[in-house]
């Protein structure tokens, strides 16, 4: 594809398949927790730190327990595959964790253990996501195709992320199913699905990948840098974890807020879903020629014009009052997204040491899962504020990511397009 390398592609297809298993997951939970089949704690009435214990926090907690956990592992797994000088067989593992958990919620009877296994598959998809981020790195023969091998990855993925939730909603609602000997569920059957994707994946991985050889090159220290060397105050792979947070941050702003948003817009669950996917949406169609145009002008621009646009993206979301005003708002939520991502994953590619990718990588990719984690909790606590505030929040948030990268982050494409020069000041 584009003259990607094969086994990127195939990694790419893999992690398609396993996002639309992990997105499913995101729709046919809450609706799970609140169907009556699983035993609920009896919290009624009870709070915590004044908060009060209702099915919607038990609901969040749930999901947001597979980011938390699932970020706070990457640098840990990121390590290993570093030190061991091995991905596939980390890939491979965390896939199979994946497909068990799945199964493991069909049977699950309590609230309590479908919390349990959340968090078992939280901790799978550590293994999956930094690993296979530096397998596509190491996959790289040179600069000048990092960033579209990140863009064909990431495309390929936001496919599965951004079209898992909708054909979860009609699995869950075609259920129940007549089997010869037995009926299935709706929900028994998303969750088959579920299953049928982490396998599908794993077969892709087990027999048509084949790892490069690697240097084992990671130290023993865990820390993250977070101060540069020389003139820089902080280390640019830090600053673009920071970036990468508050990028994801805004994106999930948007979810927590469904019902004040089509109460505001007059408008049914139908505008929201489209809205909502308007920003994966943008990245599927953006982040292939974002991805390469990095590798021949330069990542940093696409940084800065990208965090840039953010701004206006998320703020506008807190003012607009029509459906179709929204739904530009965040189409253009999606264009600056995609101006980051594949560029950010790329600089930090290109800094990673011999043997140390998944080291450098595993701190963006747990920056962006600890984003899609805290950002229905800061849209749900700011609520409150004003239905502006969150999406005002989240904007200072791109500024201050902005100034960040701008001085923080150097170009590092050999022979790129000067800042300067990208902005039409000649330099």
């Amino acid at each position: 594809m584009f003259g990607t390398d094969r086994r990127v592609v195939v990694l790419a297809l893999a992690r398609m398949a396993d996002a639309v298993a992990n997105s499913f997951l995101i729709v046919v939970l809450p609706l799970y927790i609140a169907s009556g089949e699983l035993a609920l704690p009896g919290y009624a009435g009870a709070s915590i730190l004044g908060f009060p214990i209702t099915l919607e926090l038990l609901i969040g907690v749930a999901l947001s327990l597979f980011g938390f956990l699932n970020s706070f592992a990457q640098p840990f797994t990121g390590r290993l595959s570093d030190r061991t000088s091995r991905r596939k067989v980390y890939i491979l593992f965390g896939l199979a964790v994946l497909a068990v958990t799945s199964v493991a919620y069909a049977l699950v009877e309590s609230y309590e253990a479908l919390v349990v296994v959340r968090g078992l598959q939280g901790l799978g998809g550590a293994f999956v996501i930094p690993t296979t981020i530096a397998l596509v790195n190491d996959l790289a023969r040179s600069d000048e195709e990092r960033g579209g091998n990140f863009g064909v990855f990431n495309t390929f993925r936001l496919v599965g992320f951004g079209f898992g939730p909708v054909v979860a909603g009609l699995v869950v609602q075609a259920g129940p199913y007549a089997l010869p000997y037995a009926t299935l569920s709706g929900f028994d059957a998303a969750f088959g699905v579920a299953v049928v994707g982490a396998l599908v994946s794993f077969t892709l991985v087990t027999v048509l990948i084949e790892e490069p050889p690697m240097t084992a090159g990671a130290s023993k220290d865990l820390s993250i840098a977070v101060f540069g060397d020389g003139d820089r105050l902080l280390d640019p792979v830090f600053v673009l974890g920071v970036g990468t947070l508050f990028m994801a941050v805004s994106i999930a702003l948007f979810a927590t807020l469904q019902e004040p948003i089509n109460r505001r817009l007059g408008q049914g669950p139908t505008w929201f879903g489209v809205q909502f996917s308007a920003v994966v949406i943008a990245n599927i169609a953006l982040q292939v020629p974002v991805g390469r145009a990095a590798d021949r002008i330069g990542r940093k621009p696409f940084l800065l014009w990208g965090l840039l646009l953010l701004v206006p993206a998320v703020s506008v979301q807190g003012v607009v009052t029509s459906s179709v005003a929204m739904l530009l708002a965040r189409l253009v939520h999606g264009v600056s997204v995609a101006m980051v991502f594949a560029p950010a994953l790329a600089v930090a590619g290109d800094l990673a040491g011999e043997g140390e990718s998944g080291t450098t990588l595993s701190v963006l990719t747990m920056a962006f899962g600890l984003g899609t984690a805290i950002g229905p909790l800061l849209s749900g606590a700011l609520f409150g504020f004003g239905f502006a505030i969150p999406f005002a929040v989240g904007a200072v948030l791109a500024v201050v990511a902005f100034v960040l990268v701008f001085t923080q982050v150097e170009e590092t494409l050999e022979g790129a397009v000067t800042v300067g020069a990208f902005l039409g000041r000649g330099e």
